[in-house]
């Protein structure tokens, strides 16, 4: 009996352990230490280098493209969309700009008047403050990450509330924004999806200027979308 007694205390013990290590594994990590790490991680660089896909579902059609994107500081990008055809969004800084090779029009606005999915990235390098970069800005449980292990976060774009219902981000164990998921407000989504970063490359500020080709019409415009 007093073996049997011991027994029953042991696995009581034994249970009540596993059950402790099942709430401290299911507890979520602090959301502020991890939006820090996020931003030390992209802070902490001059430049980046990656490739992307880009997919838009909405108005009962989907489109898929893909690319590469450059980024760096202080506020300069580059996105140069090459399939399923070329296109470019590049910015300087101070002036966005977007062009379809072929074309005879060429797209441009003040990066401080610009309303574009793409702009809050450029934050990204230098000063990021993703708890300020986004508003409420929440663990996202309920969506699934692509990558295992990854973990996703949710928020609005400070100033994007009027378009943008939610935008979600997933962070890899590196800190790093593998992939970043918009939802308007009309029910279209779009995604990023970020690959093959490649940190502190040299890339000169001339990639970022963008002069039209002759005979080229400069149209002035406050979305830039494609």
């Amino acid at each position: 009996m007093r073996n049997l007694l011991r027994l029953v205390a042991v696995t009581l013990l034994c249970g009540a352990g596993l059950l402790s290590l099942t709430a401290v594994a299911q507890t979520p990590p602090d959301l502020h230490k991890i939006a820090d790490a996020v931003d030390r991680h992209y802070n902490g660089l001059r430049s980046l280098e990656a490739g992307f896909t880009e997919v838009y579902a909405g108005a009962g059609m989907t489109r898929t493209e893909s690319g590469t994107m450059w980024m760096k500081k202080p506020g300069k990008m580059r996105w140069e969309y090459t399939s399923p055809r070329q296109k470019l969004f590049v910015t300087d800084g101070k002036t966005a700009w977007f062009y379809v090779p072929g074309e005879k029009q060429a797209r441009r606005t003040p990066v401080k008047k610009l309303a574009d999915f793409r702009s809050p990235l450029r934050y990204m390098l230098g000063h990021t403050k993703l708890v300020k970069e986004f508003k409420g800005l929440s663990w996202a449980p309920d969506k699934k990450p692509r990558h295992a292990g990854d973990l996703m976060l949710r928020g609005v774009p400070d100033g994007m509330g009027d378009s943008v219902s939610q935008v979600l981000l997933e962070i890899t164990p590196d800190y790093m924004i593998v992939g970043i998921e918009v939802e308007e407000l009309d029910g279209s989504v779009t995604e990023f999806r970020f690959r093959d970063e490649k940190d502190n490359v040299q890339v000169p500020d001339g990639r970022f200027k963008f002069s039209p080709p002759p005979g080229v019409e400069v149209m002035d415009a406050e979305s830039l979308e494609p």
